[in-house]
């Protein structure tokens, strides 16, 4: 995940608010702090958003337009996003909390709230999400980062270095493009030509570890844009 104020892409963010004056004020921010906001208006807007573009997280209202806020974070997981959601809430109960939490929201704002704490949980969610975790699965395929091992439907399947490298970050973003300079810088971490076929040609290598002979395709090519694996 790239980090505000290095030379990496900013981590995309998804702002949906329907408040104008509080969505523009939070997407100034989010920009003037290294982050690349994206702001949508509306529920059914901004699901549609966050489905066919993964940001790295969510800022949610929960009272919106189309689709409220906990239906839409319902929506995201119930489709696979793990994307860390923020729930932005002028409802102070805590049964409004544990509603939001059980919807799958990471964490949540009350508001009024001061810009920096925003920033500062946005900043957690985004540091936990990177976090390595001890097991990663999508669909019916395991990896275990620490043991070093992959299995399809309990199959075992021998990788190289670079092959679980390039596994390991898809798993941990399924639904998420990952572009080719992302994957040259996380899985070669030197300055390769993005031009370079090294990509292609290890993506090729895994689909046909991965892949071949299973009735679904979990590594998908997106065109123009890199590569994405999903559930």
């Amino acid at each position: 995940m790239s980090r505000p104020g290095t030379a990496s892409a900013a981590p995309t963010v998804l702002v949906i608010e329907d408040e104008s004056v509080l969505g523009q004020m939070i997407e100034r921010v989010l920009r003037e702090e290294g982050f690349a906001p994206v702001l949508e208006r509306r529920g059914d807007t901004g699901l549609d958003a966050a489905l066919a573009r993964p940001p790295e997280a969510v800022v949610l209202d929960l009272t919106l337009p189309g689709l409220d806020g906990l239906e839409v974070c319902r929506r995201l997981r119930q489709r696979g996003l793990r994307t860390p959601v923020i729930l932005l809430t002028a409802r102070d109960a805590v049964p409004d909390r544990v509603h939001g939490l059980d919807a799958g929201a990471d964490d949540y704002l009350t508001k009024p709230f001061a810009i920096e704490e925003l920033l500062a949980r946005l900043r957690s969610q985004l540091r936990r999400a990177e976090a390595p975790r001890d097991r990663l699965e999508v669909a019916d395929l395991v990896l275990e980062p620490a043991a070093r091992t992959v299995t399809r439907g309990g199959r075992p399947i021998e990788l190289s270095a670079q092959e679980f490298a390039l596994l390991e970050l898809l798993m941990r973003h399924p639904n998420q493009v990952m572009t080719r300079r992302r994957i040259l810088d996380h899985v070669w971490g030197y300055d390769a030509n993005p031009a370079s076929n090294v990509v292609d040609t290890y993506v090729h290598y895994l689909r046909n570890k991965v892949d071949r002979g299973q009735p679904v395709a979990l590594i998908r090519t997106v065109r123009s844009a890199g590569y994405v694996i999903v559930p």
